[in-house]
């Protein structure tokens, strides 16, 4: 858990984010001493959709409202209820002919505060009920007793239906009852690996490492179990997947699920989580369902949707759209059509769900350029490969691969450390190429170049341009019936150095790999003798040490007389390597 802030208070913070938001959105007003957005295009004669809790779960709930979702949102402080008086502002700022609906997640200072509300509102003459959003999982009937299901982010799926059904025209009761339906018809569970931390505030608690907790609660409430060691995302989600789906779970087998149904998902990141992961988590979520459960949603939602602060977890939810249909007295189509229908509320997440007119020209053009790659990659070119370039190649790139740690090492104290996970990349794909029986030349260097373009990193990208270049170089200098040798080689690859020169500034003296590169090849090219070229390219290697870098992380890095001073640019040390090993397996295959 990061315990640090830029705020060393809450003071003031809820504020300053509201009218950041409001600042954004033109059909947002703020009412900043009860703290209430609202939308200000919202029409009298529509029902009026109100949410709202305690601040820390940002986007939610003043990020959803807009035409067809909230009407107004209340923000109480971090992680507690807003005041009645509060609700009764966001009453006002939102009246309706039709009615008022509260949404409330139930917690018990919402419940009360948002229940007074409904009162107040219904003594001063306006048609005010209550929609309850519950539909947490995790801890069963057993322990949720009297209190019932705690609230999470499915309250987000039933804000949309509802608003949406607002935005079409439909009536009050009709609204309310698809509100209600949400706790029938959806399940939420969350999987945390740590506690949040409310700025300004001392972290009472920590997980501990290599665990997790399933059914940790968005206010840091305990969960329903720790699991550690920690399993691998795939089973977290199996166990997770299991508490919400398991039908002879009779604790908390609250909605049943068919086959048949037509099922939503909604991933939502706890707020700590980076996007990569969370994309990849839903991912599994997804193979899971279909594999485990013959589920496959056909509506899914993922991002930062209902935070719990910077807190390190997510929670799925599931919601039966078919079951939802059938309590309605209404088709799948129309509640589909209510989740569809667009919105202006900036935080609801912009999936592509319209029909698609699909262009056909573009799939022809698509599929024949496709064509014409594969085509391309399954002729043969050039003259046969030598046999003797085959084991240099090999030499080359089992030297790259034994020298591999030290590489990572040097760029561990100059960078991140993935300059060794290129080399290793870059060698292993061409030793994916090398046979007893190669294709002729060119197809070999074409099926390298590409392989070696699937390599990260900025040594992957100048390998892949200096190679594509020196391929096209020596195609059209064969095409002259030009003699395969080493100074019909050594010209194509000046030529290719005066290519990548155009996508790189860096030169001698910037530390990098191409202090290498270019004396090696300049030496080739001048003297034609393979083993003098190399000589320069180590040296050019060892020279690196001594030279501040210019590019890269490592240009960020201050250690002048220090010891990262003393060892060479990783990059033009693994060129040197490599260039070696080359050399000693043309030297080997030649004695």
């Amino acid at each position: 858990m990061s315990r640090k802030h830029f705020f060393s208070s809450p003071e003031g913070v809820v504020v300053h984010a509201l009218t950041s938001l409001v600042s954004r959105n033109r059909h947002m007003a703020l009412d900043a001493k009860e703290r209430v957005v609202y939308n200000i295009a919202h029409k009298p004669s529509q029902v009026t959709i109100i949410s709202g809790g305690g601040s820390g779960h940002e986007p939610a709930w003043s990020g959803y409202v807009g035409d067809g979702m909230l009407s107004a949102a209340i923000c109480g402080d971090i992680f507690a209820s807003p005041s009645t008086k509060q609700i009764m502002s966001g009453i006002r700022n939102v009246p309706s002919d039709e009615g008022i609906i509260l949404c409330i997640t139930n917690y018990t200072g919402d419940m009360l505060h948002f229940g007074l509300a409904r009162e107040k509102g219904q003594a001063l003459g306006y048609k005010v009920d209550v929609v309850c959003m519950a539909e947490d999982a995790a801890l069963g009937r057993a322990k949720s007793g009297k209190v019932g299901r705690r609230g999470l982010a499915g309250n987000l799926l039933v804000i949309k239906l509802i608003g949406a059904a607002s935005q079409a025209g439909w009536a009050f009761e009709k609204c309310r009852q698809m509100g209600q339906l949400g706790n029938d018809q959806l399940v939420t569970i969350g999987t945390s690996l740590d506690h949040c931390h409310v700025l300004g505030r001392e972290a009472f608690e920590q997980v501990p490492d290599n665990t997790c907790v399933i059914g940790m609660g968005i206010h840091n409430e305990p969960g329903l179990k720790n699991l550690s060691p920690m399993p691998s995302a795939t089973d977290i989600i199996k166990q997770m997947l299991k508490y919400l789906l398991d039908p002879s779970d009779t604790d908390r087998a609250f909605v049943p699920f068919a086959p048949t149904d037509n099922v939503v998902m909604l991933v939502n990141n706890f707020g700590g989580l980076s996007g990569l992961e969370l994309e990849a988590l839903t991912n599994l979520a997804l193979k899971v369902l279909k594999s485990d459960w013959a589920i496959v949603p056909q509506r899914i939602y993922a991002g930062i949707l209902e935070t719990s602060l910077n807190g390190q977890g997510f929670s799925i939810t599931l919601g039966n759209m078919s079951g939802m249909a059938k309590a309605m007295d209404i088709t799948d189509d129309a509640i589909f059509a209510l989740l569809d229908a667009p919105t202006n509320a900036p935080a609801w997440p912009k999936n592509n769900y319209i029909p698609v007119d699909a262009s056909q020209e573009m799939a022809s053009r698509r599929a024949a350029a496709h064509a014409a790659h594969d085509a391309s990659g399954s002729s043969a070119k050039g003259p046969a490969t030598p046999p003797s370039l085959i084991a240099a190649l090999t030499a080359a790139c089992n030297a790259g691969l034994a020298a591999e740690p030290t590489i990572t090492q040097y760029d561990l104290q100059m960078g991140d450390g993935d300059c060794g996970e290129a080399v290793s990349g870059v060698c292993n794909a061409i030793l994916t190429n090398l046979t007893s029986t190669p294709p002729p030349l060119l197809t070999l260097l074409e099926r390298i170049a590409e392989n070696v373009e699937d390599v990260g990193g900025s040594l992957g990208a100048i390998l892949s341009i200096l190679l594509t270049a020196f391929i096209n170089a020596l195609a059209a200098t064969l095409t002259t019936n030009a003699p395969l040798g080493v100074e019909t080689c050594a010209a194509a690859a000046a030529q290719a150095l005066e290519n990548l020169k155009n996508y790189t500034s860096a030169r001698e003296g910037d530390r990098t790999v191409m202090d290498v590169l270019i004396p090696f090849i300049t030496e080739l090219k001048e003297t034609g003798d393979l083993g003098k070229a190399v000589g320069v390219a180590r040296e050019s290697a060892e020279r690196t040490a001594g030279m501040k870098a210019r590019f890269g992380r490592a240009t960020y890095i201050s250690d002048e007389g220090g010891e990262r001073g003393r060892i060479p640019d990783p990059g033009a040390y693994a060129a040197g390597v490599w260039l070696g090993g080359l050399l000693d397996g043309f030297d080997g295959g030649e004695k």
